[in-house]
């Protein structure tokens, strides 16, 4: 038996966003990865060549690096990233 995830109405599988949101000294980029939705996302970190043969593979739309991912303006304790936890000291 095989079972297919099913997508909410109006929800397109096949649309792939990349936001790059950072690059590091040693080559890689930061970036966050989406795949329906920009707003529903997951930070990636990958080598240049890498990152540009996942950006060709899944034929992505890029995104711009300053715009805002979170919708309806929510609350500013939702609007942070994984990688700001390594800027931040946590009791």
């Amino acid at each position: 038996m095989e079972l297919s995830p099913a997508a909410p109405a109006g929800f397109d599988l096949s649309r792939r966003f990349v936001r790059v949101t950072g690059t590091r000294p040693n080559g890689f980029v930061e970036f966050e990865f989406a795949i329906g939705e920009p707003e529903l996302f997951v930070e990636m970190i990958l080598g240049k060549e890498a990152f540009e043969e996942f950006c060709t593979a899944n034929a992505v739309t890029m995104l711009d690096p300053d715009g805002s991912t979170v919708v309806g303006g929510a609350d500013e304790d939702w609007n942070w990233r994984l990688a700001d936890a390594t800027r931040t000291r946590f009791r």
